[in-house]
């Protein structure tokens, strides 16, 4: 009976969240998870909910191999539902406020280096769906964008004489961009090919499926992995990739972490600030080659 009063308000909950679909559900699942913990261990009523609890939830998760970035999203999930508990006077206060998750080992992303990037725009582009491919990889490259800004563009979004792209980026926020030379060639070659495919005048989408839909974060994560094995690069390529190689490689050049910082729409610099540890393995590995005082032994 306790699991079911807690699960009351979760429904609520859900129902007022503006969030993306994916992330919902990740919250959906995350304090459903607390709700069990609860049930469990007598906890009839949120009222009767302490800090304890919540950080043995934490350690419960922790201890059966949940990944510190798991653990911090599930606490964020968490917070976000125990202040809704507070902001309709269920809860006095957040018992989660002052619980901190594990914090994780901040991975270095996998970039192309340049040769590899180039190497992956060469690939002739003789039909509709190549094009449409050559140029959303120029777009991601060129302008460092996430796979979901590439997809939810639209033809009015690109301006080739001036060479901008308007972006809508997370929290609903625009920035415009400048387009790179090859891009700006690789949309002209798209563009007649787009209305080959264009079944429904009122369709807006800068590319289009081969049904003259939209085209699917899936489908660009499949064609571009391929495209990656047929130019021969080892590592396997995803968008993301892309969006990670023009940052290490714009920083490398120019140096300016604030600029970068803008062209990607990171709201803090702290986040752009992982593509400087990047630059600093590259330098690290000039360095090691470079330097005669550096340079390891060979066998004698």
């Amino acid at each position: 009976m306790s699991k079911a009063k807690l699960g009351a308000e979760l429904k609520p909950f859900l129902q007022q969240l503006s969030f993306a679909p994916h992330t919902a559900k990740a919250y959906d699942r995350d304090i459903s998870a607390l709700i069990q913990f609860c049930a469990d261990r007598r906890v009839e009523r949120w009222e009767d909910l302490e800090e304890s609890h919540v950080r043995a939830f934490i350690a419960c998760l922790h201890r059966n191999g949940k990944s510190s970035r798991t653990l911090q999203r599930t606490l964020s999930g968490v917070r976000a539902f125990l202040r809704f508990l507070v902001a309709r006077l269920v809860l006095a206060s957040d018992p989660a406020a002052c619980v901190k998750a594990p914090r994780a080992q901040r991975k270095l992303p996998r970039v192309l280096d340049v040769d590899q990037a180039g190497r992956l725009m060469q690939e002739g582009a003789d039909d509709a769906l190549a094009c449409r491919d050559r140029a959303m990889w120029e777009l991601l490259y060129s302008c460092g964008l996430r796979v979901s800004e590439l997809v939810g563009l639209d033809r009015c979004d690109v301006a080739t004489k001036d060479a901008e792209l308007r972006v809508l980026g997370k929290g609903n926020k625009h920035r415009i961009l400048p387009i790179g030379r090859c891009a700006i060639e690789a949309l002209g070659a798209w563009l007649p090919w787009r209305r080959t495919l264009l079944n429904d005048p009122a369709e807006d989408a800068l590319f289009l499926s081969r049904r003259g839909t939209r085209v699917h974060v899936r489908t660009v994560q499949q064609r571009l992995r391929a495209w990656g094995v047929s130019q021969g690069i080892s590592t396997p390529v995803h968008p993301h990739m892309l969006r990670h190689s023009f940052a290490s490689h714009l920083l490398e050049s120019s140096g300016d972490l604030r600029a970068v910082q803008e062209l990607l729409g990171h709201a803090s610099i702290s986040t752009t600030q992982i593509y400087t540890h990047l630059d600093f393995q590259h330098l690290a590995s000039v360095y090691d080659k470079a330097h005669p005082r550096a340079k390891k032994k060979s066998a004698l």
